[in-house]
C-alpha cells in the first residue's frame, strides 16, 4: 500500500485504519519520497489539540500563502508537510527527505507576512534505510524578528 504526495490526509488515515498499518510509503512515480506514520498523525493531532482556538482568517491566509509559495519550489516536499497556523505561529509538521529542506522550509515560513514564529516538528526520512527520524526536542520555535 502506498499513497502519492497529493493524496488527501483523510484518505491516507482511512487507508491506514482499514489495512491496520502503522506506516504508509509516499511515492512519486516509482520512487519512494517519504513515509507517513501513525506517530506523525498523533503529533499533528496533539499540536492542534494544544490550542483549540478557532483559526482566524489571517491564519488561513498565512497557511495558503505558505503552501502557494512552496508549490512553486521544486525542492519543497509539499505532499509530505502539513503546516498548521494558530495566531500567526506556524507549526511545520511532516517529513523531509533532505536535511537542508528543514532550514529552507523554516525560512519560507518566516518570510510570509504575518508570521510571528515558526516551530519545527519535521521528521527526517532517511531514503537509504527507510527510517523516519524525528527532530530532537529543542526549544520551540525560530522566532521571527519584527
Amino acid at each position: 500500500m502506498t499513497v502519492t504526495e497529493d493524496t488527501p490526509l483523510d484518505e491516507a488515515v482511512r487507508l491506514m485504519e482499514k489495512r491496520r498499518i502503522k506506516r504508509l510509503p509516499v511515492v512519486r512515480g516509482d520512487e519512494v519520497v517519504g513515509i507517513v506514520t501513525r506517530a506523525n498523525l498523533v503529533h499533528a493531532l496533539a499540536g492542534v489539540a494544544r490550542e483549540l482556538m478557532p483559526t482566524t482568517a489571517s491564519d488561513e491566509t498565512i497557511r495558503a500563502r505558505l503552501l502557494t509559495d512552496l508549490a512553486k519550489e521544486p525542492w519543497a516536499p509539499v505532499g509530505l508537510i502539513d503546516p498548521i497556523v494558530r495566531n500567526g505561529v506556524v507549526e511545520l509538521w511532516g517529513a523531509i527527505t533532505e536535511e537542508r529542506q528543514r532550514q529552507a522550509l523554516i525560512a519560507a515560513a518566516e518570510n510570509v507576512p504575518g508570521v510571528k514564529a515558526v516551530h519545527d516538528h519535521l521528521g527526517w526520512f532517511d531514503m537509504v534505510s527507510g527510517v523516519l527520524m524525528n527532530q530532537p526536542n529543542e526549544e520551540p520555535g525560530h522566532a521571527k524578528a519584527s
